[in-house]
């Protein structure tokens, strides 16, 4: 049974006024203050008094097809990101991210324990390339920072897929429910593969031991960098000459990217993958939103 969570308000501020230069997040009643900004505009941040406090830095960009990320703190985080981008072993960033406070709270240990944990955390989700290699070591905080602390990387985890930054969120994993008709498995087969799936919390999972076809059309298009990704990180391994098989569970954006990376070509996967009963996925979705909706209107009525 899903627990009802309730909402938060996310104040975002576009500082130069266009959507793709500087942004500043806030959460209402949180201390924090996150500014996501492009390299190519670091000069003109360099009167933000936020960013001259005590705090942490993610430095993100493209090395290849992977995204690429680098934590560090520091007592002036805008003198970071200024050695940052002068250093050639760092070239690669092309968008940073910081967090700082507002009641200037946040001292340099609190700063090492949040570095040492976002490390840690984006190593575990293992969305992209972690160029700190281990995480530094700290000196212990007292129980009531920890718990503080603990509290501030909570909003940070909360704020940062908004600005487009997902490199902290869990990859969906299976739990108990997974073998139980509490999530329905959809199946789909194609030109000799076949694979499984799941909608878990949200989000399309292809299974663990589902098979894709090696051979490619040119429809699959944009889905190429996906399945490429996938081969070079070894979720998809060879199976014979004409099949790849998933050795862990992969996420996807869509069922439809899901099922243009099994099938090696474009398809449509409202349509293609099914239930068993012979539903389509689009089916299913259409299904619960009309049931929904009933159930909305009886609790209506039975309010009246």
């Amino acid at each position: 049974m899903s627990t009802h969570r309730l909402g938060k308000t996310l104040r975002i501020y576009l500082l130069d006024g266009s959507s793709n230069g500087p942004t500043m997040a806030e959460i209402i009643n949180w201390t924090g203050q996150v500014i996501a900004l492009p390299r190519a505009q670091l000069a003109d941040m360099a009167g933000r008094e936020e960013l001259r406090r005590t705090g942490i830095y993610i430095l993100v960009g493209l090395v290849g097809d992977r995204e690429q990320i680098y934590i560090g703190e520091g007592d002036d985080v805008f003198d970071r990101l200024k050695a940052h981008d002068r250093d050639p072993s760092k070239d690669f960033w092309t968008r940073a991210v910081t967090v700082t406070s507002k009641d200037f709270n946040l001292t340099k240990s609190h700063g090492r324990f949040l570095e040492c944990r976002l490390i840690g955390l984006a190593q575990s989700a293992d969305r992209v390339v972690v160029s700190n290699g281990t995480s530094p070591d700290t000196k212990p905080l007292p129980e009531p920072d920890v718990a503080d602390m603990e509290y501030f990387l909570d909003q940070i985890e909360l704020v940062l897929p908004v600005l487009g930054f997902d490199f902290l969120r869990e990859q969906a994993k299976p739990d108990a429910e997974s073998v139980t008709d509490d999530l329905l498995t959809l199946t789909m087969t194609d030109a000799g593969a076949e694979a499984h799936a799941q909608e878990r919390d949200g989000v399309f999972i292809v299974m663990k031991g589902s098979t894709a076809r090696i051979k490619t059309a040119p429809s699959l298009d944009n889905n190429i960098k996906v399945r490429d990704e996938l081969v070079a990180s070894k979720r998809l391994i060879p199976k014979d000459d004409h099949l790849f098989e998933f050795a862990s569970d992969v996420e996807f954006s869509s069922p439809s990217s899901a099922a243009t990376v099994v099938a090696g070509g474009n398809r449509n996967g409202r349509i293609t993958w099914q239930l068993p009963d012979g539903r389509t996925y689009s089916d299913w979705k259409t299904q619960q939103i009309e049931a929904a909706e009933r159930n909305s209107a009886s609790s209506d009525l039975n309010r009246r």
